[in-house]
This record gives C-alpha cells, sequence and structure tokens, in this order.
C-alpha cells in the first residue's frame, strides 16, 4: 500500500449529477461542430460561470469574487479558525474544445461540495475556486486567476492586461460583475489543494488504468517573435532579391522544431503564425509566431529560452530579414507536488484495487501556482479517442470520470478532518 489514510466515512459520488452536469454546461458556448467556446470573459465564459455558481449555491455555501474574479465559494467546518481545503479548477475554454478540461474539475468539486454539506460538518471548512482564465486564449496569459490568487502576479498587472481588440481585463471583469473584494487565497493558504482532471493524453488509456495520481506539472514559457523584411511583387522580384519574412519565419519553425533534439524532455509548439499583408501576389513584408515551449525541469526550459532569440535572429539574417520583436507573454515554472498528498491519492487509488500510477503532467493546471501556497495533489481521469483534447473529440468515460472525483472527495474527507 502506497502511503496512509484514515478509514473515514466517505459519502458516494453521485455520478449521474455529474454526468448531467458536464453535459449541460457544455451547452454554454457550443460551437459549431459540436465543440465549446467559452473564451475568458466573454458572455460565455460569465453564463458558465452563473450556472456553476447556481449550482454551488444549491449548498447553502458563501460565494464571494477576489479582485481577478476568481469564484470562492466556502462551506464553513466546525472550526472555520482553520484554513479550509480548497478544491477547484477552470470553467473557460479555447476555440471549439471540448466538454471535460477544466470543466470536470470544477464539477467534480461541486458533488464533493454537495456530498459534504448533505452529512455531519467536518472540522474545516470546504471550499470550491473556479480560477478565472486558466487557458490564456483571449489574454495570452495562462494561469491567470490562479497566479494571482497565489501572489505570483500582481493585481493592477493582470487587471491591465489587454486582448487583441484592446479590452482590459479589469474592463471585461467589471462588465460581467465578477470582480470582487474578496481576499485572495495568498493571504490566507488553503490547508490543502486538490484537483481532478482528465489526462489530455493518451498514456492511461494505453496502460488500461482509469485514474493516476499526478506528482508535477511541467513548466511552460510563451514566446512572441515577430521578423521584419519587406513587401515585393510576387512575379516581378527576383527570388534572390527578395527579402521576404514568410520565408524567414517557415526556416525558423524547423529550427524551433530541432530544438528538442539537443535538449531533453523539451516539448516545442507553434501555434499561431501570420503574415503582413496577407495578399496572394505580395511578398511577405512581416511574420509573426508564437512559440510553446515546455519542460519538467527548469534547466531544460531556461536553456531552451536562451536558445530562441539566436536562433530567430540566424533566421532572419538568412533571408535579410531583421527581428523586431522576441518577447515573452508568459512564463510559469515546473511545479512538483506535495509527496504527502501525492501518497494520499495514489493510497486511495490502491484501496478500489487498482495500481497507485504516477503521471507527471505535461499539460498546465491551476493546481501548479497553487502548489507555491499549499500542499497540492491531483487526480488524472483516463482520455479516450487517443488522448485527445482541446477538441470537440476529446472523452472520458462516466464510470472514469465518477471514480476520479470519488478519490478526490476521499482524500478531501481525510484533509478536513485533520
Amino acid at each position: 500500500m502506497t502511503g496512509t489514510y484514515r478509514r473515514t466515512t466517505v459519502p458516494e459520488i453521485d455520478g449521474e449529477s455529474l454526468w448531467q452536469r458536464l453535459a449541460e454546461l457544455s451547452v454554454v458556448g457550443r460551437a459549431t461542430g459540436g465543440g465549446v467556446t467559452r473564451l475568458a470573459l466573454t458572455e460565455a465564459d460569465a453564463q458558465g460561470r452563473r450556472l456553476v455558481e447556481s449550482w454551488l449555491a444549491e449548498t447553502g455555501c458563501e460565494i464571494n469574487h477576489d479582485a481577478i474574479g476568481n469564484t470562492i465559494a466556502i462551506l464553513p467546518g466546525t472550526d472555520p479558525g482553520l484554513s479550509p481545503v480548497l478544491l477547484g479548477s477552470h470553467v473557460d475554454s479555447v476555440v471549439n474544445a471540448g466538454r471535460f478540461d477544466g470543466c470536470l474539475g470544477v464539477l467534480g468539486a461541486v458533488e464533493v461540495l454537495r456530498a459534504v454539506a448533505a452529512g455531519p460538518r467536518p472540522r474545516r471548512s470546504l471550499a470550491v475556486a473556479v480560477f478565472t482564465d486558466e487557458e490564456g486564449t483571449r489574454f495570452g496569459r495562462d494561469l491567470l486567476g490562479s497566479s494571482v490568487a497565489c501572489g505570483l502576479l500582481g493585481p493592477e498587472e493582470a487587471l491591465a492586461i489587454a486582448d487583441s481588440e484592446g479590452r482590459t481585463v479589469e474592463h471585461e471583469l467589471r462588465v460581467h460583475g465578477l470582480l470582487g473584494t474578496a481576499p485572495l487565497l495568498v493571504d490566507r493558504p488553503p490547508h490543502a489543494y486538490l484537483e481532478t482532471h482528465i489526462e489530455q493524453g493518451p498514456v492511461l488509456l494505453r496502460e488500461n488504468l482509469p485514474v493516476a495520481a499526478v506528482t508535477g506539472v511541467v513548466g511552460t514559457s510563451w514566446i512572441r517573435i515577430t521578423l521584419t523584411g519587406a513587401a515585393a511583387h510576387a512575379g516581378a522580384t527576383p527570388m534572390e532579391m527578395r527579402r521576404d519574412a514568410g520565408l524567414a519565419m517557415s526556416a525558423l519553425r524547423l529550427r524551433l522544431h530541432a530544438l528538442t533534439d539537443d535538449h531533453p524532455g523539451l516539448t516545442v509548439a507553434v501555434g499561431a503564425m501570420n503574415t503582413l499583408p496577407q495578399q496572394v501576389n505580395v511578398v511577405p513584408a512581416a511574420a509573426t509566431l508564437t512559440v510553446d515551449l515546455r519542460a519538467s525541469e527548469e534547466a531544460v526550459l531556461a536553456k531552451a529560452e536562451s536558445a530562441i532569440r539566436l536562433l530567430a535572429e540566424d533566421a532572419a539574417l538568412t533571408y535579410g530579414c531583421e527581428l523586431t520583436t522576441c518577447e515573452r507573454m508568459s512564463r510559469t515554472a515546473p511545479a512538483t507536488f506535495d509527496p504527502g498528498m501525492v501518497d494520499r491519492v495514489a493510497g486511495r487509488i490502491e484501496a478500489h484495487g487498482l495500481p497507485g500510477r504516477r503521471l507527471w503532467s505535461g499539460a498546465g493546471h491551476d493546481a501548479q501556482q497553487l502548489a507555491t501556497i499549499c500542499p497540492t495533489a491531483m487526480v488524472f481521469v483516463r482520455s479516450q479517442r487517443d488522448g485527445i483534447s482541446h477538441s470537440p473529440e476529446e472523452w472520458s468515460l462516466p464510470e472514469d470520470c465518477t471514480l476520479g472525483v470519488q478519490i478526490m472527495a476521499e482524500v478531501a474527507i481525510d484533509l478536513l478532518n485533520d
């Protein structure tokens, strides 16, 4: 048996209710083709948040918002002076996403809160957080709400961040009534934090395991690069006389991919590429691309970041262009979760007759920010369809989702009675 835990009375999670709520929330922001689009602080995101808050309110808990709009719901324990146990995740999405990413953690927390509220109150309070803008798609800063909540990003700086149309985070929070005055979590850290999440990868599916304990989360660095050349006629300008920014961008894209050969454990993705002036018969005058770097080791991530500017400068020089922008959009350090918390999760998994599998997460999660202020752990739930995520094809089985939330509930009950 991995880890130790007390055999406390744990209510059974209502799997049918969990599945129904996942389906109901997936209707909010439904995109063409069956996916979900709830970009942070849009009306769809706010509508989804209001729906979740209505379910939280049914338990009789207090619901407030903090300075970055995170929803914080608290069910008081018998000793409210003790720090609470916190569960949570997010409900914002990328464009044309699935129904499980983030939402399983939030709605699983709702079900745990309902189960706890229906029985004898534990010593510690139970809190649920719905974090603002985990994805970073709209404002270019991932883990925004949890970063502010944990003191890793100042509220003033975060509120001033604007989207591509110039709308600031503060403006959108005010529009949707989410700007609040509740204390940030860093001012009174939780006793512990737990999050249930789909794996978003194929490992558990390949190993035929429904759940796993997460040991940590990779660090992420987002970088925006702009190369400038010169617009020219696509037919009249000889090939050798062109300063083609689009060609320089393509060459840089290949060189970025080759970074993984020299940096074991590194992943690289170029998620957005754009050229100007976007005309079929004009050689591109400028090109912009975004780079997503991830690694479980800080040294690997930092070394790759240092290499990118040199690669961009070389690609620009090779094709007669200039590097005009190489700026960091967002950065999150790798996080290793509390070993004792991971043991608790693995122990509960084994108590269900399953191997206490432990996995490192290749996707970013709010949990990695919470790990900087309190003991933290995650439960991974098996993803189907080759682990596809950030897609309408994202899928997990009802029984796996229920089991993952049940394990979170069992660990939470232990913690609530610490």
